[in-house]
């Protein structure tokens, strides 16, 4: 092959792997950030279903635990990263936690709880305050949370950091699906896409 023809398939190449390449870097708070790969258990309770990626609630039961999740992995010390992209297909009824950051061990409990109202209001759990607004039926939210252990958990809504939380030390886990909180019911069906994993 003439030299000239030579080049210009090695640039063709090299353009092909670039469109095709994979992102590898964290979508927020670049540098740094190894990709994980953690294990994860699925948790159907009550109403709660999951087939693969789609996390429903059949019941409008305002009481009991009606959940559809994954729980992944726990980790420790350092500092993680989650991505996952969210749309609601349906919401018949409020208050579901979509993403959760659990502490583990003695103190076991949910952390930080990012949950959704009818309406698409977004919210922390503890404490109420608005997250962000626009999660309404059909729209897709990308949902990153930067878990700094012992410092402080940060939560960004597409992009945009709105949320953050003093963090103590010690052991967590992250959570994603449909869960109905303490004061909502379902029905609601969550899909979620893009999940990925991070740490430094």
């Amino acid at each position: 092959m003439p030299r000239k023809h030579r080049v210009l398939a090695g640039i063709a190449l090299l353009g092909g792997l670039v469109l095709t390449a994979p992102a590898a870097q964290a979508q927020v708070e670049g540098g740094g950030w190894t990709s994980r790969s953690p294990g994860f258990n699925v948790q159907e309770r009550g109403c709660g279903q999951v087939n693969n990626l789609t996390f429903t609630l059949t019941c409008s039961t305002a009481s009991g635990d009606q959940r559809a999740e994954r729980r992944y992995d726990t980790y420790g010390g350092g500092t993680y990263q989650f991505e996952g992209s969210f749309r609601i297909q349906s919401m018949g009824g409020t208050r579901i936690s979509l993403k959760q950051t659990f502490q583990d061990g003695p103190s076991a409990g949910p952390f930080f709880m990012l949950a959704v109202e009818r309406g698409g209001r977004l919210y922390a759990v503890h404490g109420g305050a608005t997250v962000a607004t626009g999660a309404t039926v059909g729209a897709t939210v990308r949902v990153n949370t930067v878990h700094q252990v012992g410092s402080q958990h940060r939560t960004y809504i597409n992009g945009s950091q709105k949320h953050s939380y003093s963090s103590p030390s010690g052991s967590f886990y992250d959570k994603f699906g449909a869960y109905r909180t303490s004061s909502g019911q379902g029905p609601a069906t969550v899909v979620w896409s893009g999940i990925r994993f991070w740490r430094k």
